[in-house]
C-alpha cells in the first residue's frame, strides 16, 4: 500500500495477499512445533519493519467458526488477553471498514496502537481478512502510547473439511521503534505461537458464547445488520511511519512479567 491516496483493496491485492501467505521461498522458518510454524524475513538494512508469517492446523473447528471469530469484536475483547481497547470507526464498504486497535506490549516497552482500514472475502470456503495503517483526524497517536504501523497485515482461512481449517496469519509492521533483540526473538518463539492458541481456543468456544450472545447479529456476512457509520476515503490517509515519533526501546532490559513459554 505505498500509494499517496487511501484505497479499497481490489480482487488482485486480496490474491497477491493469498499468494504471499502460501509462499514460503525468501521466508525462514524460526519455530516449528506441534501444528504450528513461523516464518520469518530478515529485517531491512537500516529499517525497522518486521515480517512474520505463522500458520496453525486448527482441528475441531470450521473455516466458518474461524472466521466469525476473527470478525466479531464483541467476542475479541473476552478472548484476546492482550487487547486494552477495540473499536470500530466506521464503515466504507459492505467488506471494509476502519477501526481501533490498542495492545499490551511485554514489559518494559510501551504499549501500541493502530488505525486500520479493513477488507474481508470469502473465496469459495477459504477466507482473507486483511489491514494496513491509515490516519484518521479524530484519532491522533495518543501520549501514552507508540502508534504502530501496518504495512499489511492479516489472516487466511482455509478449509480442509466440515471441521478442520488452517490458520494463516501474515504481518509485514514497523512498530515504531528501535526494539531489544529479545522482544524480536520472541515474537517468533512465542507471541505468534501463543497467539494463534489462544484464537485456536477461542474458535472452540464460540459457537456456544455465540448462542447466548445475539446469536444471529454477523454484520460481516450480512451488511444490512451494520450500525456502523458510513465515513468517506477522503476522511483517510495513509499512516506514514516516518511521520511518527520514533521510539529507541532498543536498551530496554526483558522483565520477568511475560508468563511462561508456550510448549
Amino acid at each position: 500500500m505505498s500509494g499517496q491516496a487511501v484505497t479499497i483493496p481490489d480482487d488482485r491485492a486480496f490474491a497477491s495477499f493469498k499468494s504471499e501467505c502460501l509462499r514460503e521461498d525468501g521466508w525462514s522458518v524460526t519455530y516449528n512445533k506441534g501444528a504450528i510454524t513461523v516464518w520469518t524475513q530478515g529485517l531491512e538494512e537500516g529499517r525497522t519493519i518486521h515480517k512474520m508469517k505463522c500458520r496453525m492446523v486448527c482441528k475441531n473447528v470450521s473455516a466458518e467458526t474461524m472466521y466469525d471469530v476473527l470478525h466479531d469484536i464483541e467476542y475479541r475483547k473476552k478472548w484476546d488477553t492482550n487487547v486494552i481497547e477495540t473499536f470500530d470507526i466506521g464503515k466504507l464498504t459492505v467488506n471494509a471498514d476502519v477501526g481501533y486497535y490498542s495492545w499490551k506490549c511485554p514489559k518494559p516497552l510501551r504499549n501500541r496502537d493502530v488505525i486500520t482500514l479493513r477488507s474481508w472475502l470469502p473465496i469459495g470456503r477459504d477466507y482473507i481478512i486483511m489491514n494496513y495503517s491509515v490516519k484518521h483526524s479524530k484519532y491522533p497517536p495518543k501520549k501514552d502510547m507508540v502508534r504502530a504501523v501496518s504495512l499489511q497485515t492479516g489472516y487466511m482461512i482455509q478449509s480442509q473439511g466440515p471441521t478442520t481449517c488452517t490458520l494463516t496469519y501474515m504481518a509485514q509492521v514497523d512498530p515504531r521503534g528501535s526494539l531489544p533483540k529479545w522482544v524480536v526473538n520472541r515474537s517468533s518463539h512465542f507471541f505468534a505461537p501463543g497467539a494463534m492458541k489462544l484464537i485456536n481456543k477461542a474458535s472452540l468456544k464460540y459457537p456456544e458464547w455465540k448462542q447466548r450472545h445475539n446469536p444471529g447479529f454477523k454484520p460481516w456476512l450480512y451488511p444490512e445488520q451494520t450500525t456502523l457509520p458510513s465515513i468517506p476515503l477522503s476522511e483517510l490517509s495513509i499512516q506514514r511511519a516516518e511521520s511518527l515519533e520514533n521510539i529507541d526501546e532498543s536498551n530496554l532490559e526483558e522483565t520477568q512479567e511475560r508468563g511462561e513459554d508456550i510448549e
